[in-house]
């Protein structure tokens, strides 16, 4: 039985590094080359651990990482009625 958990734990690690890595932007992969890492990802554990840990961008606010703290600047999603300056002259 624990010989199945490991077996599905790397082939867990190993889809989620994949994907992942797919979805991460080439410009803030680091270490390797973006093709290196699709291939590297594939070897058992070694890949998925190297990946997690040296290769996708930092979530810890540095200039690589990812999320609301990073989002670009230009026009904002719509407001809502008590926030829209327009319809409160309207009232």
């Amino acid at each position: 039985m624990l010989r199945v958990v490991l077996v599905a734990l790397v082939v867990f690690a190993s889809i989620y590094a994949f994907v992942d890595c797919v979805q991460t932007d080439r410009r803030v992969v680091r270490t390797m080359p973006k093709p290196v890492w699709l291939i590297g990802v594939l070897v058992p554990v070694l890949g998925p651990v190297g990946w997690l840990l040296a290769g996708r961008a930092s979530s810890r606010g540095g200039p690589a990482s990812r999320g609301p703290a990073r989002r670009p600047p230009g026009p904002r999603g719509p407001l809502g009625p008590d926030d829209d300056p327009d319809f409160l002259r309207k009232l």
